[in-house]
């Protein structure tokens, strides 16, 4: 793999993203502050302080999580397979030389940029509704950046599996609803039975919200082990896209 040729793949998905980001925009930032809204203000009005919080100032952190990481789950299985498949962008990428690795690593550097992009967002407009407390906040762009790695080499890798774009519905229904309904971003897992939360501990939505939450009330007491955690992840992970898409471009 090269820096510099992945970096030329960056590049051309920035310059496509700038001339249609309005449209794109819309769709990803709309869906988050409805959340906000609706929940935190709606439910929130019925629902008692959690952890000596009010409901809005619970959630908000764990919406800068998750829409950072949909950004990035959303450019990394519908954009990537329209691109490889439908657009041919990938033909004409791989007829210059640009290979393979590079084409993969400019995808992953892209799904992570998109993730930091909505990332910062959203936490501008949870920013003006008075909802942060830290400016520690800041720290969060390297790790919204980490976890969009995360959730992009997971895209990539369904991507490269997946006989059809409908199948993008399982990858969704089946995985990303689970982890958005159980990563504590609405309520804390204390509450449900112990298997729940033993088994979010393993997702890194789940670190990801509590490092965001922690930055947001400037608190980061204890949140060591969800970065090295979310470190290890992206580490492990990172062979498999490069292998899986190789796999389905050259077959």
């Amino acid at each position: 793999m090269r820096i510099k040729r992945a970096w030329r793949v960056w590049q051309r998905h920035w310059t496509v993203y700038t001339k249609l980001y309005k449209s794109s925009f819309a769709l990803n930032f709309v869906e988050p502050v409805l959340y906000l809204v609706a929940l935190g203000f709606g439910l929130g009005a019925f629902v008692n302080e959690i952890h000596g919080q009010p409901y809005i100032r619970f959630i908000a952190p764990g919406i800068i999580a998750s829409s950072s990481v949909f950004a990035a789950v959303y450019e990394c299985t519908y954009g990537t397979y329209v691109r490889m498949t439908y657009q041919k962008t990938f033909d004409a990428i791989l007829s210059t030389p640009v290979n393979i690795d590079d084409l993969v690593a400019g995808e992953l550097l892209w799904g992570a940029t998109k993730s930091v992009i909505y990332g910062i967002s959203i936490t501008i407009v949870i920013a003006l509704f008075g909802l942060v407390d830290s400016p520690l906040i800041i720290v969060m762009i390297p790790v919204i950046f980490l976890g969009g790695l995360i959730f992009a080499e997971l895209s990539l890798m369904f991507a490269a599996l997946v006989p059809g774009i409908d199948s993008f519905s399982y990858f969704y229904t089946l995985f990303m609803t689970p982890l958005f309904l159980f990563s504590g971003i609405f309520f804390p897992l204390d509450v449900l039975p112990p298997i729940v939360e033993r088994l979010a501990f393993v997702t890194p939505l789940y670190h990801l919200v509590n490092v965001s939450r922690s930055l947001s009330y400037g608190d980061l007491t204890g949140q060591l082990g969800s970065l090295i955690w979310l470190i290890a992840v992206a580490a492990l992970l990172m062979p498999f896209p490069f292998r899986m898409m190789r796999k389905r471009i050259l077959d």
